[in-house]
């Protein structure tokens, strides 16, 4: 299959990954057993990235396969409402969409149930479906480590990297969910290989582990520069946003809010900082931008439909610094804190 040449103008940010319909309670504190009303929007990591940079007025473009059924069609229509360009989005035939339903008990207790029967149609995005042009001449080009899991994807992105030939802000999100692997050394060789690729990583204390062996901040920061990496963002939990270049080494403090939902939070960093990246803004100003973003998604209950506007997110971090970010220890206030336990 020939790689697809785009008759679109070059989007500010090319996003491969995940997608999904994300199946939310509309009751919060109750069991999915008990649960009488649910919200419909579209998710998936990637998915959200690319509709929370658009929502900060940038252009986006999705690369992602759908299910063959009336969601697949929902979340391709959804994602062009949202302003995600979606050319040469297309189904899997014979597939079904995933779905996601979750739980939620704020602060931080949010669990999930992923149905991929048995794998989902974002895996199958092949050579084909990559608009290589576009990949080798956009500003920022953001992968999750989740879509190496499986072929067709895994030799996709390597393509896309190979177009690409590490320029800068290309960046992975080391997005470590082991449902998705073999098991964690599959995780880990996935990765060790992408990193040679890649100029910009971004991930919690677990997923640098799992990357490089380092659970200390710092070390796993010194760790992945050493791999050639130019720009390292260490989510610390509860301990803020750790960034590391090789002249600066900058921390983003935890944000006291009340938490709704966390799940769309590390995906409204991912898209605010590609936001600060685009723009050329200072090292220090993009780390507060994205962990004030993730502060604020985790304030409202659905992930792509709560991703702000810049001059939402403007507004907040600005309301943020006015106080002082004094909570330091409240875990599910900060971007990079509340977790998200994966069931099937």
């Amino acid at each position: 299959m020939n790689t697809q040449r785009s008759s679109l103008g070059v989007p500010d940010v090319l996003v491969i990954g995940r997608i999904c319909i994300d199946i939310y309670p509309e009751q919060i504190g109750v069991g999915l057993p008990d649960v009488r009303t649910f919200s419909k929007s579209i998710g998936g990591s990637a998915t959200n990235v690319a509709v929370a940079i658009a929502q900060l007025g940038n252009s986006a473009r999705l690369i992602t396969r759908t299910g063959d059924d009336p969601f697949g069609e929902f979340a391709r229509a959804e994602l062009a409402r949202l302003g995600v360009a979606t050319e040469g989005i297309t189904p899997v035939p014979g597939m079904q969409s995933v779905l996601t339903f979750c739980e939620i008990y704020p602060p931080d207790d949010f669990p999930l149930y992923i149905y991929r029967n048995p794998t989902a149609p974002d895996m199958y995005a092949d050579v084909g479906d990559l608009p290589l042009d576009q990949i080798a001449e956009a500003p920022i080009f953001w992968a999750t480590a989740t879509g190496l899991s499986r072929e067709p994807s895994r030799t996709a992105h390597h393509a896309a990297w190979n177009a690409r030939g590490r320029r800068p802000n290309t960046v992975l999100d080391l997005d470590y969910r082991p449902m998705f692997w073999d098991d964690e050394q599959h995780a880990r060789t996935a990765v060790d290989e992408a990193l040679d690729h890649v100029t910009v990583t971004v991930g919690n204390l677990d997923e640098c582990r799992v990357a490089v062996g380092e659970t200390d901040a710092d070390r796993a920061a010194e760790a992945l520069l050493d791999r050639g990496v130019e720009l390292v963002i260490v989510k610390k939990g509860p301990r803020g946003v750790l960034a590391r270049t090789r002249s600066e080494r900058i921390e983003s403090a935890p944000i006291s809010v009340k938490v709704a939902n966390g799940l769309g939070a590390g995906d409204a960093f991912g898209g605010a900082l590609c936001h600060g990246l685009l723009h050329g803004l200072p090292l220090q100003e993009t780390l507060d931008l994205a962990n004030a973003a993730g502060a604020l998604v985790a304030t409202r209950r659905e992930c792509s439909l709560a991703m702000p506007t810049l001059a939402d997110l403007t507004e907040f971090a600005r309301s943020a610094a006015a106080v002082g970010n004094s909570n330091r220890g409240n875990p599910a206030a900060s971007a990079s804190a509340c977790p998200t336990p994966t069931r099937l």
